[in-house]
């Protein structure tokens, strides 16, 4: 058991087990969270995700939850509108309301759902769904230390959580991580692209590219060393690998420079999606 499981709450409802929020879900009662103590509220529930509850002995639909600790929010932003009704009822007064949707503030989650005091916004992304996943996370000034580490522990059964002193850099967070896999899966496209038009045949090109980059990812978690050390470590002066970084390090029409112009653009979607 999870040395955090002391901090899971002993009840939460969780609205919405797509395929995030059921990753969420499976990563809960991988750190000891009592499936009887969780509720899933969704209509729209998958035959599989539903046989996966009732194995469990999760409780699905029920037609009067009673108000939980924590109420996670993992439903389709633009659902948010329909769902915030019935949701307002789950809420009572030391409820916790955890949202994962993206472009939806705090003040958005309030005005819809009045009776919410204590919220923490939440921006995982993808690995979350493997258990590698990197969050970045706000609290309103309700939030008590107690349920701060209930929210760490529920977030942290699926990778890292790296807690915000302002809900303004959630965008900057979802340039960033949230975007970032999508980053390192087109690199693995362009890379295996270009051992194609070096000579290699196109699959061997992919297999390659795939396992280069999922193997520097597995050395760089693994490893204490920060990334400069590590691509030091693999250049020969005067190599090929030398060769290559002049290119991908020439200023300023480098990968450095293209991955600024990216990730900002990322951050002014985000801040336009949130307005």
């Amino acid at each position: 058991m999870s040395p955090n499981a002391q901090h899971l709450p002993s009840s939460l409802v969780l609205v919405g087990a797509g395929k995030m929020g059921g990753s969420m879900l499976e990563g809960w009662l991988k750190v000891g969270m009592t499936p009887e103590g969780v509720t899933v509220v969704d209509p729209r529930l998958s035959e599989e995700m539903t046989r996966f509850c009732s194995a469990q002995g999760i409780a699905l639909n029920p037609a009067h939850p009673a108000a939980p600790d924590v109420l996670v929010l993992a439903v389709k932003p633009q659902m948010l509108d329909e769902a915030a009704a019935p949701l307002n009822n789950l809420i009572g007064p030391q409820t916790l309301v955890i949202s994962i949707l993206a472009g939806k503030t705090i003040g958005d989650l309030k005005s819809r759902l009045p009776a919410a005091s204590a919220i923490v916004r939440a921006m995982p992304n993808l690995p979350a769904s493997i258990g590698r996943g990197a969050t970045g996370a706000a609290a309103s000034g309700e939030v008590s230390e107690a349920q701060r580490l209930s929210a760490d522990a529920l977030l942290r059964s699926n990778g890292i959580v790296e807690w915000l002193p302002s809900e303004d850099l959630i965008d900057a967070v979802t340039a960033v991580s949230g975007s970032g896999p999508a980053y390192v899966f087109h690199l693995v496209e362009c890379l295996a692209e270009a051992g194609a038009s070096a000579g290699l045949p196109p699959d061997l090109a992919q297999r390659l590219a795939r396992a280069t980059v999922t193997g520097a990812g597995e050395l760089l978690f693994q490893s204490d060393l920060p990334p400069s050390t590590l691509r030091q470590n693999v250049t020969s002066p005067g190599g090929t690998t030398a060769a290559a970084l002049e290119v991908l390090m020439r200023d300023p029409a480098g990968l450095k420079a293209l991955m600024n112009e990216a990730v900002a653009a990322a951050k002014r979607r985000s801040e336009e999606l949130s307005g």
